[in-house]
């Protein structure tokens, strides 16, 4: 019953999304974005390949440089990047639209628990993202068949999870932030206000040393996805970011509550 009333919320939801011709403006833009951004990486004139060629033909010592490694580590910190601005985009209107419309009462006195549409919710914004990244698999799939030596296929599928938990930890937070206000514009501030924070902690985390910048790594979300793109999995990091999507769900459940007692 739970897991049918999740998959249809998600289907709701999703029939929205595509409905709608934002989603495929985003979209659009993000696959173009990341393409170019690929390309300048990989084919630029600054980009890993050429770089490598040039100091070749030059007689320098690069050593032993794995030029398919570099670039999955270089196009996962660019795509993760370009990832956390589409955050307040996506979750911007989960359940502030709601509210604007005067369908979330709905929501609210329906049978179905806060939990599920929550969870449902997510699941939907969450899977809209990874066809978003879909694309981009491609990219690497044709890049990477040529590489020598082989890079393993678990290597980027493991970097693309971890971005899928990164940004499904971040939309969850995001999820909560909108439904406490019927402002789209304003969940999506304070959802970016999440991001950068985030960024900050990442700053300090790499600027510091010892027992303080193990204790901080511990619940720096981006150091967990770079543990997963360099293909460590650390059962610390999967908790974290279950953590993350778990409380962005129960404080989504706890806010639809209160207007579920506030109502006349």
């Amino acid at each position: 019953m739970i897991i049918s009333n999740t998959i249809a919320i998600a289907q709701r939801e999703l029939r929205g999304y595509f409905a709608s011709p934002l989603a495929y403006i985003v979209a659009a833009i993000f696959w173009f974005i990341s393409g170019l951004l690929f390309y300048e990486l990989s084919l630029g004139d600054r980009g890993i390949i050429q770089q490598v060629a040039l100091s070749e033909r030059m007689g320098m010592d690069i050593g032993s440089i794995d030029v398919a490694t570099e670039l999955l580590n270089s196009f996962s910190a660019v795509l993760s990047s370009l990832s956390l601005f589409l955050v307040p985009i996506l979750s911007m209107g989960l359940y502030a639209e709601e509210k604007k419309r005067g369908t979330l009462e709905l929501l609210a006195t329906s049978p179905i628990t806060n939990w599920v549409v929550a969870l449902g919710k997510l699941l939907a914004v969450v899977l809209l993202f990874a066809f978003m990244i879909l694309p981009t698999t491609i990219y690497e799939a044709i890049a990477f068949s040529a590489a020598e030596p082989p890079i393993p296929p678990a290597v980027p599928l493991l970097a693309h999870l971890g971005l899928i938990l990164l940004i499904a930890s971040l939309l969850s937070i995001g999820m909560f932030i909108s439904s406490l206000t019927s402002s789209t514009i304003l969940a999506a501030i304070l959802t970016f206000g999440v991001v950068i924070l985030l960024w900050i902690i990442e700053a300090i985390v790499s600027n510091l040393s010892g027992q303080l910048r193990e204790s901080l790594s511990a619940i720096s979300l981006l150091e967990s996805y770079n543990n997963l793109v360099s293909g460590i999995v650390q059962i610390s990091d999967l908790i974290l970011f279950f953590s993350c999507i778990f409380l962005g769900i129960y404080l989504t459940a706890q806010s639809i509550h209160v207007l579920r007692l506030n109502r006349p």
